[in-house]
């Protein structure tokens, strides 16, 4: 790491340092990289976790874990752990929006929702991203950046469209629906905190951390009160998908993202959510044996083209 490079735990750039940046740095371009592969090759994970335990425990197990590897990480960097009360108020909030009722409402909505409408909707974010951080960030919205979150958009549209349009949406689909696009306004709020949260001086991993650990309570108490079983299916397979899940998609994952957040903006980073269902569909492939139509490939060349106007200098 250079002196050039801000850790993971750095605060925010002023808003004129974030204007003078001629692009994306070779850092900001490999957490882009982590972000994606993290969170396209969840799905893989969450597959195994299913079946015994209860989806809300695996859940609390997931944060439970990710969040005791965050405050290790903290510690061993030598970060502040110890906040006043009002900053905890901030990581309750943060774990709630992004650890804990975004994924409820992801888990609900797709119980009655085609699974390739739930990526279409969380793609959704780099919009939600760009319009939300206008207003409450005071980060501009540039065209190019608008153009290219519009493109990737259609290009997810068109790669999911056989599972959409395919599928029948009735009251309970439309239901479903509904919990998706508020578990991605949800996602999104939590996003505009975080930013607010580093600009206040307080570092990624000790905020992921608490948050994580509040969003692991919460959920908890959901699933005490449902009378879930707190439950650990001791198996090669289900324990593996708690650790790449827990590791890899969460402390790897959102480390990197909100650092983004940070370095490059919500609208920018937010287009990693396009693009990891794309690279879902490309590990389909080689796993599932996914089949091309042409709208699928000419959805994929938009989505690529729109990465290209959102990262490019």
């Amino acid at each position: 790491m250079t002196a050039a490079t801000p850790p993971l735990s750095s605060s925010i750039p002023s808003q004129a340092q974030a204007r003078a940046r001629p692009g994306l740095s070779g850092a900001d371009l490999g957490l882009y990289a982590i972000v994606v592969f993290a969170w396209s090759t969840s799905w893989i994970a969450l597959k195994w976790q299913l079946g015994v335990v209860a989806p809300e425990v695996s859940i609390v197990w997931r944060f439970a874990v990710a969040s005791a590897i965050m405050f290790a990480w903290a510690a061993a960097s030598g970060a502040r752990l110890a906040y006043p009360l009002a900053a905890h108020a901030r990581f309750a909030l943060l774990g709630l929006l992004i650890f804990g009722c975004n994924f409820l409402c992801f888990y609900y909505g797709g119980l009655s929702t085609p699974s390739g409408l739930l990526a279409v909707v969380f793609s959704t974010a780099s919009l939600f991203n760009l319009l939300l951080a206008w207003p409450l960030l005071g980060q501009r919205i540039e065209p190019r950046v608008a153009a290219g979150a519009a493109l990737g958009l259609g290009g997810v549209l068109l790669m999911f469209a056989p599972r959409l349009f395919g599928a029948a949406f009735d009251a309970s689909a439309a239901l479903g629906f509904s919990f998706c696009v508020l578990g991605t306004l949800l996602f999104c709020s939590g996003n505009m905190l975080s930013t607010a949260i580093q600009r206040s001086g307080i570092g990624v991993i000790p905020a992921a951390a608490w948050g994580m650990l509040y969003g692991a309570v919460a959920l908890a108490l959901f699933a005490a009160a449902r009378g879930d079983a707190f439950a650990i299916e001791a198996t090669p397979r289900y324990l593996a998908g708690l650790f790449w899940l827990a590791v890899v998609s969460s402390v790897a994952a959102f480390a990197a993202y909100l650092t983004l957040l940070g370095r490059i903006g919500a609208a920018r980073a937010g287009y990693s959510t396009v693009m990891f269902p794309v690279f879902a569909l490309l590990i389909s492939t080689a796993l599932e044996g996914y089949q091309w139509t042409w709208p699928a490939i000419l959805g994929l060349v938009l989505a690529l083209a729109g990465n290209l106007l959102v990262l490019r200098r």
